[in-house]
């Protein structure tokens, strides 16, 4: 395995304040990594400057081993990085097809000129996008409600159709914010299989969760994060047994002696 992201030494401060500093990670392709810490830990920072939204004070962002660190997120998204947010952002009044069907702008080629006169090549790729639309929302097992609209949708169904939106222009890596905030048991059990079929689909995940059953279930390999540090790394039984990681979540007695 080869890795499809990585970071080297990347940092960035605000007004003084080191939000991330000097962090190194590195994603696999075809596996399913989790960036994780306590609130306030740096999380959405990174992904921030994964995505384009953030330019790094220091260090390197190497996307299939090149340096994309202060890449506009239009560019980023461009070369096969899409990525999901905390909060759902569907469109009102339009179904669940079409919420999915926007997220291929980034694949139409023809101009909204051909799409008034009909000729014959814009006719082909609407044809070509709304068929891998619908492939799309088969296998998230959306296909049922895709003429329903997308916000009447139970809250874990529209995770879902976010998701799909993500994984219509067929990206080499998703990045999932918070998929599981606001879910019920039932619900984040079914995001758990949701995100195994992405992975299976040839999609590299990589997620931001503070739902640790979906975390530790899913997951080839985690970075733990603590004020911008990475305090621990590796596969789930090993970050959950991590003193330094326990201690992150949990705090220790100010009268509690240090492990010699």
């Amino acid at each position: 395995m080869s890795a499809l992201l990585e970071l080297r030494g990347v940092g960035i401060s605000f007004g003084g304040m080191r939000a991330v500093d000097d962090l190194s990670l590195a994603i696999e392709e075809g596996h399913i990594a989790a960036l994780i810490g306590p609130n306030g830990a740096g999380k959405t920072t990174v992904f921030n400057m994964i995505t384009g939204v953030c330019r790094p004070t220091n260090g390197e962002i190497l996307w299939q081993g090149r340096n994309i660190a202060g890449a506009a997120p239009h560019q980023i998204a461009a070369l096969g990085i899409r990525r999901t947010f905390q909060t759902i952002r569907l469109f009102p009044g339009m179904s669940v097809f079409d919420n999915v069907r926007a997220g291929c702008h980034l694949r139409a080629r023809q101009r909204w000129w051909q799409g008034l006169l009909g000729l014959p090549a814009q006719r082909r790729e609407e044809a070509a996008l709304a068929e891998r639309t619908h492939e799309v929302l088969r296998r998230l097992d959306l296909d049922g409600a895709a003429d329903e609209m997308a916000v009447s949708l139970p809250y874990g169904l529209q995770r879902r159709v976010e998701m799909a939106r993500a994984l219509v222009v067929q990206p080499k890596l998703v990045i999932l914010d918070e998929p599981a905030a606001g879910l019920n048991d039932a619900e984040s059990a079914e995001l758990s299989q949701t995100i195994f079929a992405i992975r299976d689909s040839g999609v590299t995940v990589l997620l931001v969760e503070h739902d640790m059953n979906v975390v530790m279930n899913v997951t080839d390999h985690i970075v733990v994060i603590n004020f911008g540090r990475k305090i621990a790394e590796g596969n789930a039984a090993a970050v959950r047994d991590d003193p330094a990681v326990i201690e992150a979540y949990l705090g220790r007695d100010d009268d509690e002696e240090p492990v010699a």
